[in-house]
């Protein structure tokens, strides 16, 4: 039986069937659990949600005083669930374009609260507890929305973590990537969905690896690599132990590290023995992971990773795949920085519908003088304005510190 009880009457073994509230409300990545933990109380209680949902049948019950309004509310819950069967029977209404500027600050939020789920799910696991990942269905529908309405804004910040939130965040990054991917490429929705919470996943055998190996300042010896290359296969265990996704998830998470030329692993597969799903998360893997500080070395600069990806192309990606990646984020994606021909640089705030070329460009410095000088937005798409790019730059090359304050909220 279902009862709703204030979250001040929670007790350890009752069963929580559901947080009343949002998913940004509380620090849970499940909606289901046995409170077997009293931390879990404490955290759930100085959470914005006031209320849960117990199922006697499952664990504990609660005393008749504690109890609210049980009948009305089961009736209440009993309708939402027709309500919500209803609703996604109809036609997906597409969340509305908007500009970067309006969307960033919703994508920080996401973000963050993304990340405490991805922190969350590897406690978990770490802790030996089954994975049962019910809870990524609605973070892959925020990453996803969010990306609907502005791809710059969710990719970009979530690009912008630190060394140690590398782990969970790289994990939030290739959702959105493998998301914005399957947009460009036309894939429908619920393929798209699927993509997202593969990418979502493609990282959690990394939870069994050894923290001082992971998070290893410095070059990694052959036996650490060796052990670092088994969280492929370890991710795909966990998730067929846990029964909870479906067969595109498990071969993402166990082929994302192949390469078209054989050289990947864990299985060495080729070309087209590699699945699209596979080789897409391949490419999103790789371009968040080399444009993000980690523990051993500073992220490249976006447009630079860009370059240097290109590149691989003949042994590690599908090249047709890229040219589409690059379609997404662009030649120039957010964050780069560039050289004007106006003889400024400058910093990329967002893309242009018209031209991978003519992105939305932040001048801040003059080479000249070598100096700062107030910031001019140009959209370099528009007719009037006659500067262009003519090259990116490396940062540290002009002595310039964090240039991403200049676009991040």
């Amino acid at each position: 039986m279902l009862k709703k009880i204030g979250v001040e009457h929670l007790r350890l073994g009752m069963y929580v069937h559901e947080l009343c509230g949002s998913w940004m409300d509380h620090p849970f990545w499940r909606t289901r659990f046995e409170l077997d933990d009293a931390e879990d109380i404490r955290r759930l209680r100085e959470s914005a949600v006031r209320d849960v949902w117990i199922d006697t049948s499952k664990g504990l019950d609660a005393a008749l005083h504690e109890t609210r309004a049980q009948a009305s509310d089961e009736a209440d819950l009993a309708a939402q669930s027709d309500l919500a069967l209803i609703q996604s029977t109809q036609t997906e209404t597409a969340p509305r374009k908007v500009a970067m500027t309006e969307e960033v600050a919703r994508a920080a939020r996401i973000c963050a609260r993304s990340k405490d789920a991805m922190v969350s799910m590897f406690q978990e696991v770490r802790m030996g507890r089954a994975v049962s990942p019910e809870f990524a269905g609605t973070l892959v529908e925020e990453i996803s929305s969010s990306v609907e309405r502005n791809p710059g804004a969710i990719i970009s910040l979530a690009r912008l973590k630190s060394a140690d939130d590398y782990t969970y965040m790289h994990s939030v990054a290739v959702c959105a990537l493998m998301v914005a991917l399957s947009r460009q490429l036309g894939l429908d929705a619920e393929l798209t969905r699927n993509l997202g919470l593969a990418g979502l996943l493609h990282d959690l055998g990394k939870a069994l690896m050894p923290m001082e190996v992971l998070n290893k300042p410095g070059k990694l010896t052959d036996e650490e690599f060796a052990i670092i290359k088994r969280h492929p296969a370890e991710g795909h265990r966990l998730l067929v132990e846990g029964a909870s996704v479906g067969e595109l998830q498990l071969d993402v998470v166990l082929h994302h590290h192949e390469k078209i030329d054989g050289s990947g692993y864990p299985d060495h597969l080729k070309g087209e023995e590699i699945s699209l799903y596979a080789r897409m998360g391949a490419i999103c893997d790789v371009y968040d992971a080399v444009t993000s500080n980690r523990p051993y070395k500073a992220g490249w600069d976006p447009a630079e990773s860009i370059r240097r990806m290109a590149e691989w192309c003949n042994g590690h990606f599908d090249g047709h795949l890229f040219q589409a990646f690059v379609k997404c984020i662009g030649i120039y994606p957010i964050g780069s920085l560039v050289r004007l021909e106006s003889g400024r640089l400058g910093v990329v705030m967002e893309q242009s519908g018209d031209s991978l070329l003519t992105p939305l460009v932040k001048a801040f410095f003059s080479i000249k003088s070598q100096t700062r000088i107030p910031p001019e937005v140009l959209d370099l798409s528009h007719p009037s304005v006659r500067d262009k790019i003519v090259s990116r730059e490396d940062a540290s090359k002009w002595g310039l510190g964090n240039i991403d304050q200049l676009w991040a909220p």
